[in-house]
């Protein structure tokens, strides 16, 4: 007995002293950005209500941190050592949020966890949020979301569509792939704006934007 305590307590000196690190390359976490959107017209109406961003639903195989690649034999991978900085819903939601509040068609623009009520909700599903490879030469980033708008007071869904968008990656690296992914989203976003505010200023019962 004496013995088995004697080597439990080298195995936790060892491991204690560095002996069971992890030699791994720390994964490198990426975020995106929104790009500044375009000024709505002077004689535009103002807004007078109000929306709320459901946490995105996400189709299999993009529910994670991970950089998604499509091969073309329609296999699904992802990028080793590479992530986002959190999971592709919440990333999506955080990047809708903001680019629809940049819009100025609302009075408030909020997220999922927030406490206040809305007029209006916005259903997000993403489709598509990957790096396609069509051969060895740089991706296509694709971003595809499948949207849902209704009204909160009667839970009226005004609106169901679709917003897609691609961007060629300058170069087959990380950085060039994360700003493809970034120019596809911020085109994506930029035609999910207009088309919500569209969707609920030709309802039945007209509200700004």
């Amino acid at each position: 007995m004496r013995r088995c305590l004697a080597l439990l307590a080298l195995l936790l000196a060892a491991a204690c002293s560095g002996g069971l690190r992890s030699t791994a390359p720390a994964a490198q976490t990426y975020a995106l950005r929104i790009a500044a959107a375009p000024q709505a017209p002077s004689a535009a109406r103002p807004a007078a209500a109000s929306l709320r961003i459901e946490l995105p639903l996400a189709a299999p195989g993009l529910h994670s941190e991970h950089i998604v690649i499509v091969q073309p034999d329609h296999r699904m991978g992802y990028y080793a050592g590479s992530q986002w900085a959190a999971e592709l819903p919440r990333v999506v939601e955080e990047l809708a949020v903001e680019r629809l509040r940049a819009s100025g068609d609302w009075t408030a623009v909020t997220d999922a966890e927030s406490a206040f009520a809305s007029d209006y909700f916005l259903q997000i599903t993403i489709r598509r949020f990957d790096a396609e490879y069509s051969s060895d030469a740089a991706p296509t980033a694709r971003v595809a979301l499948d949207c849902a708008l209704g009204r909160r007071a009667d839970r009226a869904l005004l609106a169901g569509f679709t917003v897609e968008a691609a961007a060629l990656a300058s170069a087959n690296r990380m950085s060039a792939v994360v700003a493809a992914l970034e120019a596809a989203a911020n085109a994506a976003l930029g035609d999910l704006a207009a088309a919500s505010a569209a969707a609920v200023r030709s309802s039945p019962t007209p509200s700004s934007p």
